[in-house]
């Protein structure tokens, strides 16, 4: 133990960040302080402290400490060591996402779009959303009532006649003037307006319009104007948040549900709900809601705009964290318990949303346990846990690809799915396709990962005795024998619920299609083909891109960087018309022609 008391003693009284070491120099815990000196000692000097705390404080061998210039530079710092670190004693959320948004591009005519990625000063944005599904449906509504363009620039610039959606009514047809650029430049600033939240100024405007048309017995273009308003009208009586110039606004509650605790974060821009997300922190082992909901506003915020008012569900110092949020924003956050009026009735729904996605997540796992059990009584096997599933895709034995998914703690382990590029094989052949792939990636697995609980206690193939056997030799070849290899073989008629396992031993056995274990196979081996043959399909489409534009006499890499960029695709250039080719910087009218007769 190290000289707790001398170590104290020398502690500033400045903020900054402290890592509680224990004796294995694994980082137990990274917190941040106002004043390291106080919030450090509140460790040691303290009587009251959790059963988790205490528990953890035994443990510690040292503490380190860094600090740092703000309280809010201590948090940027605390949360990039939690997320290197995941010390044992932090309550751990898991966010890599990115959030999605709705662009409003700066393009001349712009265009409506879902997006996710860097942002440029050109375009607006507009969010963030919770999730892509709450953008798209916000992108059907922008696009029914004001007919803004969702199609790439590269298409837009190269048409020559308005699109399926002009002809449902869609998109007003910008690409062909089909709207003067001054009429289509107003629909846009009435979508900004309506995207702001501010659909009071924006009926006034549609009402005036409307008004005015028919004055002047332009009915055709007064019904229009009515039919915006009363879409406009029906998205109003949806509920909407109060709060005046502050329309924008997280709701986070923190629920404890059968055991569990659950974070549902609903988000609200311009005074619309925009939808809602749950998260299930880790490391919550007797700790409190205030503690579980102030982790998560630290870790969540910290590459993630901060809207002007955070509402919140469980009591904590409110002005200490909008203070701290204010300093990161560089702009007022308030965080507010105990809120009034509509947004307590938003408060209350994100409760009760938080509820049901732990029954949800807690019935979803016991339907995995059951059907994991039952894997595990079908093939005698107590101590399966991880499985490993390899799938092979190709067309006539082009772009071959193998997919290997994994299973592992009762759910499909998406981040640990590898894809496999096959080459140097005979085309169409599968066995030496998954010999490639399982060589590949159990000789790594023996080299690098042998003991650390990464080996699988199964391994299924898609396929029958041909591919399981090839299967044995590789593992034999690789000192792998021990993991326990099934191959999976299609049924007659290829017909789900008769699927046959195919042991090394020459067995074969089939379950019950209404048998949990068979269900739990038929999920791993349709995850593996699927992710095979979306690795398969992009492989192909690439490969076949530039070969079909190269194999036209003429049409070198220039040429071909040339169409694609204008018509946006191979697809584009295939729609295009002799003329729309000749447009093309580089392509005369006999080239474009041929170009048109090959892609025939």
């Amino acid at each position: 133990m190290f000289d707790l008391k001398t170590f104290l003693a020398t502690l500033p009284n400045l903020p900054g960040v402290y890592r509680m070491i224990g004796a294995d120099e694994a980082v137990l815990y990274v917190g941040k302080a106002r004043d390291l000196k106080k919030r450090v000692s509140s460790y040691f000097n303290k009587s009251g402290l959790s059963p988790r705390i205490r528990l953890m404080v035994a443990k510690i061998a040292r503490v380190d400490i860094t600090v740092t210039r703000t309280e809010a530079e201590a948090l940027l710092l605390e949360n990039n060591l939690i997320k290197t670190l995941s010390p044992r004693y932090n309550i751990l959320f898991r966010d890599d996402k990115s959030y999605p948004y709705l662009m409003i591009s700066g393009h001349a005519s712009p265009r409506l779009a879902y997006y996710r990625g860097t942002q440029d000063r050109k375009s607006r944005y507009f969010g963030p959303y919770p999730n892509a599904w709450a953008v798209r449906e916000t992108v059907n509504l922008v696009q029914r009532v004001f007919g803004l363009r969702t199609c790439e620039d590269s298409v837009f610039a190269n048409r020559s006649r308005p699109c399926l959606l002009y002809q449902i009514k869609r998109c007003s047809g910008p690409c062909v003037n089909a709207i003067s650029p001054e009429d289509y430049a107003a629909d846009v600033k009435r979508a900004v307006l309506f995207l702001e939240g501010k659909e009071d100024e924006l009926l006034q405007d549609l009402t005036a319009r409307m008004q005015a048309a028919a004055e002047k017995l332009e009915f055709e273009l007064a019904a229009g104007y009515r039919n915006q308003i009363q879409n406009i009208a029906r998205v109003r009586e949806q509920q909407v948040i109060e709060g005046g110039a502050e329309r924008d606004a997280d709701i986070i509650a923190a629920v404890m549900e059968q055991g569990v605790w659950c974070v549902a974060l609903a988000m609200v821009r311009g005074g619309r709900h925009l939808g809602d997300r749950h998260f299930f922190p880790k490391n919550t082992e007797a700790v409190s809601g205030a503690e579980v909901l102030e982790a998560f506003i630290e870790q969540h915020y910290q590459d993630k705009p901060i809207p002007p008012r955070i509402i919140v569900n469980q009591p904590l110092d409110a002005a200490a964290l909008g203070e701290l949020l204010s300093d990161q924003a560089g702009h007022k956050v308030r965080v507010i318990h105990n809120p009034q009026g509509e947004s307590k009735v938003w408060l209350a729904m994100a409760e009760k949303g938080a509820q049901i996605a732990v029954m949800q997540q807690q019935a979803q796992s016991a339907s995995q346990e059951a059907r994991l059990g039952a894997l595990r009584e079908a093939l005698d096997l107590p101590g399966l846990n991880r499985i490993e599933c390899f799938d092979i895709s190709h067309t006539m034995g082009e772009a071959t690809v193998a997919s290997c998914v994994v299973y592992d703690q009762g759910k499909m382990q998406n981040s640990e799915y590898r894809r496999y590029n096959i080459s140097g094989i005979t085309p169409g052949d599968d066995y030496a396709a998954m010999r490639d792939a399982l060589t590949r990636r159990y000789r790594k697995l023996q080299e690098t990962c042998e003991g650390d609980g990464k080996r699988p206690d199964l391994v299924l193939i898609d396929g029958g005795a041909g591919q399981l056997n090839v299967a044995k030799e590789v593992m034999a070849e690789l000192g792998a024998s021990d993991i326990v290899l099934i191959g999976v073989a299609k049924g007659p008629e290829r017909k789900a619920g008769l699927e046959e396992l195919v042991f090394t031993d020459g067995r074969t056995r089939q379950l019950r299609p209404d048998d949990p274990a068979l269900h739990l196979i038929q999920t791993i081996r349709d995850e593996a083909h699927r992710f095979a043959i979306t690795g398969h399909r992009a492989k192909r489409g690439k490969a076949r891109v530039g070969s079909k534009l190269e194999d036209i006499p003429g049409v070198g890499p220039s040429r071909r960087r040339n169409l694609l960029a204008a018509f946006g695709g191979l697809d584009g250039v295939r729609e295009a018309t002799v003329e729309d080719l000749c447009r093309v910087e580089g392509v005369s009218r006999k080239l474009a022609e041929q170009i048109h007769a090959a892609l025939r």
